[in-house]
């Protein structure tokens, strides 16, 4: 699932070399912690938030495992 979130991503975002996927595994949750350039977060968040709705719904979708999956967008230090 990093894999299909990561080809995303980086094909939404201006510098997908700036792109970080970090999976954190908690009881019965996994984040995603997806870090980006700074003038790349409007891009995933999109307007509304629409686009990073539609990726976490994507996400959820394509998994049928008991987990739950959260995507978290984070700025690049």
């Amino acid at each position: 699932m990093k894999h299909f979130l990561d080809f995303v991503v980086r094909s939404l975002v201006d510098n997908p070399d700036d792109v970080q996927i970090t999976e954190i595994a908690r009881e019965g949750e996994i984040i995603y912690r997806v870090e980006l350039n700074p003038s790349d977060v409007g891009l995933v968040i999109g307007k509304g938030g629409r686009t990073i709705g539609s990726i976490r719904s994507l996400i959820n979708a394509a998994t049928k495992g008991s987990d739950h999956l959260a995507v978290e967008v984070v700025e690049n230090s």
